[in-house]
């Protein structure tokens, strides 16, 4: 759990750096102050509800069978990926103090289960987890510093690298699956879509 912890805490401080980084080359303060048009707590969820999603559609088209699959020995396998997914999103949030659910085990769980419910389980509660947390947050606290992760990180920066990390697990997931022939579920769908299109 610790050394698991420690990975997170480095993996973390590494996208709070580079964040850092580019802030630091961003052209000088502009002196519009009109309210911004984005936000980045609707677009955080937006984003990460439309992963989870996708997810859990992938893990439900993959065989039973190829849950266990991996591209090599020393790569996590279909599973593994599926509990990544779920399990870094109690770890990344609980750097800004949110508290996993009772019992989650950050070592164990990506090796707990190869069975599909429960890895759709998994992804679905955690995606819960994730909602709630985000949308507990106010504007300010995206702001709030996390001095753990560098004297310039706030809260705001580790809902950013959750939606990072999340977008790079669903391509690693999209490679696996074409790798064994394996078309996404959304992809069908669009390709379905252009040929009723197509065919009118």
């Amino acid at each position: 759990m610790k050394a698991a912890m420690m990975g997170l805490v480095c993996l973390v401080s590494t996208f709070a750096g580079n964040a850092l980084i580019t802030r630091a080359q961003a052209p000088p303060t502009s002196t519009d102050t009109t309210a911004p048009s984005y936000d980045m707590k609707a677009q955080a969820l937006l984003d990460l509800q439309g992963v989870n999603k996708k997810c859990v559609a992938l893990a439900q088209a993959i065989p039973s069978d190829k849950l266990t699959w991996r591209p090599s020995a020393d790569s996590r396998s279909f599973a593994e990926v599926f509990l990544h997914v779920a399990g870094e999103r109690y770890g990344i949030l609980s750097m800004m103090g949110a508290t996993p659910p009772e019992g989650f085990k950050a070592k164990d769980f990506e090796k707990s289960t190869t069975e599909r419910d429960r890895i759709v389980e998994n992804l679905n509660q955690s995606w819960d987890f994730t909602s709630k947390t985000i949308n507990g947050m106010s504007n300010a606290e995206f702001a709030k510093l996390v001095p753990k992760l560098g004297p310039e990180a706030n809260e705001g920066d580790v809902v950013y690298i959750l939606v990072a990390d999340a977008h790079e697990h669903l391509g690693q997931l999209i490679a696996y699956a074409r790798q064994n022939g394996i078309v996404p579920p959304w992809t069908v769908a669009m390709q379905k879509k252009k040929a009723e299109a197509a065919a009118k």
